[in-house]
């Protein structure tokens, strides 16, 4: 992408954000563009070659750094590139509900959210809902804590510690990785050997700050941010998993969309292929992309002391990593958050791959999860 290229901006739609505690990172608040609507003009062609079937295309993501794919490839016009004259309609999220809620009514066609609600908005809809077309990002998770009061992971038995939801997918890694340590917390509640506390991560750092809280297993940039405040990372959540990845946040559609739009859903996934590549290929200029779309989206941009330490963290990637999905909702059943799901067909894969496969880049895997 030409770096003299204009940001894309274009309207947005607000939606109301469910009465669930938000899976926000740091001090995001939902919102979206407040530019004008882009000029009316029917499909040409799409940057694959042919016309679209489809005048426009809604995408929603949320304003934080695990979105990253989302933020840069709308800010620098990546996605939009490859829509031809479709129009791109861009919304933004505070929770994974209202998210899947929106993908539901067809509010938005496309969405790029976490693992968690994607599972149970699967699970809820029976499997008729959405498929996983693509991974976006992995990692960008830790536990950081008060460095007065915890030293050792055997220093947190007692210890408040925040998660952002109940059931949500750090929630839920907190749970499974307690019970590991031969330690008991009812899930529901939260009380036990450990306390694990629910709360919203635009509160997270003041409840820090005030001593109500010990530490928090919590994304990225809340993350760094209570590290900024002085909290210590007590441990990297990617130091649990196989390579060092799992998924942070998977690209959803609609099931409805993806059957009667096939060719819109591989020019989104054409760009957020695109975007990813760019993003390893320009990572400090990626890094600035995603901030000056925070501040558009938010009003105000992250700090360096806490954007760097983010940035670092987090992982753009094609690869869903399926198999990091199943485990989760492995995990979540463990727990008791999750009757035992059947995934089978949550994934399609083929529109990623064929993408993929014209990038000369290798296939990937949906872990036996696909559609048959």
């Amino acid at each position: 992408m030409p770096a003299s290229r204009p940001p894309f901006r274009t309207r947005t739609r607000t939606l109301a954000a469910v009465a669930a505690l938000p899976l926000l990172v740091g001090a995001l608040a939902s919102c979206g563009y407040g530019s004008d609507a882009a000029d009316d003009k029917k499909p040409e062609k799409a940057a694959g070659g042919s016309k679209l079937s489809t005048d426009q295309v809604k995408i929603g993501y949320f304003p934080n750094l695990t979105h990253a794919t989302a933020l840069v490839g709308v800010e620098k016009g990546l996605i939009e590139e490859e829509l031809g004259g479709a129009e791109l309609v861009p919304s933004t999220f505070n929770a994974g509900p209202s998210e899947i809620e929106a993908l539901n009514s067809g509010s938005i066609d496309i969405g790029f959210i976490g693992p968690s609600p994607s599972v149970n908005g699967y699970v809820k809809s029976k499997g008729d809902s959405l498929r996983i077309v693509s991974g976006s990002a992995s990692g960008g998770v830790k536990l950081v804590v008060n460095p007065d009061k915890i030293k050792t992971v055997k220093d947190l038995k007692g210890r408040k510690i925040a998660t952002p939801q109940l059931g949500n997918t750090q929630d839920v890694a907190f749970l499974h990785w307690i019970s590991e340590q031969g330690w008991k917390v009812d899930a529901q509640s939260g009380k036990g050997d450990v306390s694990v506390v629910r709360t919203d991560n635009k509160i997270t750092p003041d409840a820090y700050k005030s001593g109500s809280l010990d530490g928090a297993w919590v994304p990225e940039p809340t993350a760094s941010k209570l590290v900024a405040d002085g909290a210590k990372v007590l441990l990297d959540e990617a130091d649990l998993w196989p390579e060092k990845k799992f998924v942070i946040t998977n690209v959803i559609v609609s099931q409805k969309f993806l059957k009667e739009h096939p060719d819109a859903v591989e020019a989104v996934l054409r760009g957020s292929v695109k975007t990813n590549k760019w993003i390893n290929d320009n990572p400090e200029e990626a890094k600035a992309s995603a901030n000056d779309a925070l501040k558009t989206l938010t009003g105000k941009p992250l700090p360096a002391e806490v954007l760097d330490p983010a940035w670092k963290s987090i992982q753009v990637t094609d690869d869903p990593l399926a198999a990091t999905l199943d485990s989760q909702a492995e995990h979540a059943v463990n727990a008791g958050l999750l009757e035992q799901p059947d995934l089978n067909g949550i994934y399609d894969l083929r529109p990623l791959n064929k993408v993929l496969e014209a990038e000369g880049a290798p296939a990937v895997d949906d872990a036996g999860l696909g559609v048959k």
